[in-house]
């Protein structure tokens, strides 16, 4: 049975490891002479439904990261699409991800996501 501790520390190494994922199709960084906006654009509030997603789709990212039969260059593009599977855009997915790493309540209902999401689908055991 995963604990508690187990899922707070999968959340946030997955939490760490999936920003990546929407850099293919986002837009390049200013450059460093434009100026910022003085406010940045508050993401949308993240529902409970999209928690839900969110753990499955990080679960599922977590899986193809440590996939070593998956060659390195193709890991990105199947993590993208196991969030699109999920339900959830990749660009969201990350918008969800910085979030929760700003708010702590959202990173414990995050959490708690992930332990219901693992123990909904148990994973086999290392030793099959």
């Amino acid at each position: 049975m995963i604990n508690f501790r187990h899922a707070a520390l999968l959340a946030g190494a997955t939490l760490i490891a999936t920003p990546a994922l929407a850099q293919d199709t986002a837009a390049p960084a200013p450059a460093p002479q434009e100026a910022a906006p003085a406010t940045p654009a508050a993401p949308a509030p993240v529902t409970d439904d999209e928690v839900k997603k969110f753990a499955k789709a990080a679960l599922a990212a977590d899986k193809i990261s440590k996939d070593t039969a998956i060659a390195a260059a193709d890991k990105q593009k199947k993590m993208a699409e196991a969030v699109t599977t999920s339900g959830l855009e990749p660009t969201r997915f990350n918008q969800i991800a910085q979030a929760s790493q700003a708010d702590s309540a959202l990173q414990q209902k995050v959490q708690a996501a992930i332990v219901a999401e693992q123990q909904a689908s148990p994973a086999p055991s290392p030793t099959q």
